[in-house]
């Protein structure tokens, strides 16, 4: 009997190794349950070198995975490391995610809304993607605010105010934490399964209860139509389903920066602007609706129309940017610069940018708009790159607005003359215009349940 099954578990051995993973990926052919367990417990180890993972991630990107292949990546990189269960301190909590974005600062500001309509926020997040800003680096502008917190910090942070806002741990979903910065650098990032896996492992790690995802469509995401956005988004709440996870997923556009700020120190501004009833009207309106959701999966709201006008509350009467400033100071930062955003960290060159010409704004290339503030240093364009966080630009000007040649559309922070002349050039190649009237663009293409 042994003897007729060593063919199998000759098979089977021969199967766990990463270069007959990657020919199998390579060919189209799906990966075992077993095999995407070996290969996320081995990385994790230090036990596959990155190049031949790159390669992997490659061979994915090209040739996609099944539904069953993105659940068991996703399951296996959840259990990379502990998975945190935050019952016995709190009753239920939830969390946000979003898929990237230009300008996207919503954490920022629905974060601690949320937490101060009683309802804790507990959420591990990342660095920068792409041409997309990670919410890390944002809060990093603060000096001596951390994001690496102990699995025990982080839960006590989570009862003592009901909000934390951590990086991925050595503890919690350590092989995302590994494949996420890999995926940075190989021209990995836009691809479904790994976006989904990435977001999701985290989530389930991080002990929600509720997830409400806030996907991207449009020329600045990682999903470029609303069909593929969809298609993310429901694999997303599947998986949160399979795990017995609320989930819930809303479709918002990206064929335009979210707001106006582009860059670390200027969104954080403009976030706290937010809080205080300011801001850019898109931006209240994105973070308001991402807001109410989560209030309604909480129970803190008895329908999504209520949870606006819970969140609202909690912006005016000042509630939510006392929360902010406690988040500021759990992790390390000086709390005092929440009421003084001048002190944060700011450019030497800012230069103001006009129109070529006159007419409607007819598109963005929402993408570019992200490369520019990266090549300012605003993101990173290979793995270990340090951050600038006073870089970055303002578009002030959307879809379907109208300008005068030489009027203002964008001021740009810069810190190096060099890098301040190549910004002007890439900004203005980034719009289009129209001499007819441009339709302003939607915003919200829908939810996914």
């Amino acid at each position: 009997m042994a003897q007729n099954l060593q063919p199998v578990v000759d098979k089977f051995e021969s199967e766990m190794d990463i270069i007959t993973l990657i020919a199998r990926k390579r060919d189209g052919e799906a990966l075992t349950t077993d095999q995407i367990s070996w290969f996320v417990q081995a990385y994790t180890a230090d036990a596959i070198p990155d190049y031949q993972v790159a390669a992997l991630l490659m061979a994915i990107y090209l040739r996609g995975m099944t539904r069953q292949e993105t659940v068991d990546l996703t399951l296996a990189m959840a259990r990379s490391g502990d998975q945190l269960d935050l019952h016995d301190i709190v009753p239920f909590s939830v969390d946000k995610h979003s898929s990237g974005g230009v300008g996207d600062k919503t954490s920022l500001a629905v974060l601690p809304i949320v937490a101060a309509c009683g309802l804790p926020v507990a959420k591990m997040s990342g660095r920068g993607l792409g041409s997309s800003g990670g919410t890390l680096d944002k809060m990093e502008s603060f000096p001596g605010w951390s994001p690496d917190l102990t699995r025990a910090q982080f839960r006590h942070q989570v009862q003592e105010i009901g909000l934390v806002l951590a990086g991925q741990t050595h503890d919690l979903a350590p092989a995302d934490g590994k494949l996420y910065a890999l995926r940075d650098v190989t021209g990995t990032v836009a691809c479904a399964p790994l976006i989904a896996a990435s977001i999701m492992s985290k989530k389930l790690a991080g002990g929600a209860d509720a997830i409400v995802l806030d996907v991207k469509a449009g020329s600045g995401a990682f999903m470029t139509s609303v069909a593929a956005a969809r298609e993310l988004a429901q694999t997303m709440v599947n998986i949160g389903r399979d795990a017995n996870r609320q989930t819930v997923a809303l479709l918002a556009d990206m064929n335009q920066p979210l707001g106006q700020a582009v860059g670390n120190a200027l969104e954080v501004k403009e976030a706290l602007d937010c809080l205080q009833g300011g801001g850019p009207a898109d931006f209240w309106a994105h973070c308001q609706e991402v807001a109410a959701y989560m209030l309604h999966l909480g129970q803190k709201a008895g329908s999504v129309e209520e949870g606006r006008e819970v969140a609202t509350a909690a912006r005016d009467n000042g509630r939510a940017l006392d929360k902010f400033r406690q988040l500021v100071a759990a992790q390390g930062g000086d709390p005092a610069l929440v009421d003084q955003p001048e002190k944060l960290p700011q450019a030497r060159l800012v230069e103001t940018i006009t129109a070529s010409r006159s007419g409607y704004l007819a598109g963005v290339q929402t993408e570019a708009v992200g490369w520019t503030a990266v090549h300012l240093g605003a993101g990173r364009r290979v793995k270990g790159d340090k951050i600038d966080p006073a870089v970055g630009l303002l578009l002030p000007i959307k879809v379907g607005d109208y300008r005068h040649a030489g009027e203002p559309v964008a001021t740009i922070h810069a810190n190096d003359p060099d890098k301040l002349d190549r910004a002007k050039e890439e900004l203005l190649a980034t719009l289009t215009w129209s001499e007819t009237p441009v339709e302003p663009l939607t915003h919200f293409y829908g939810v996914v349940t």
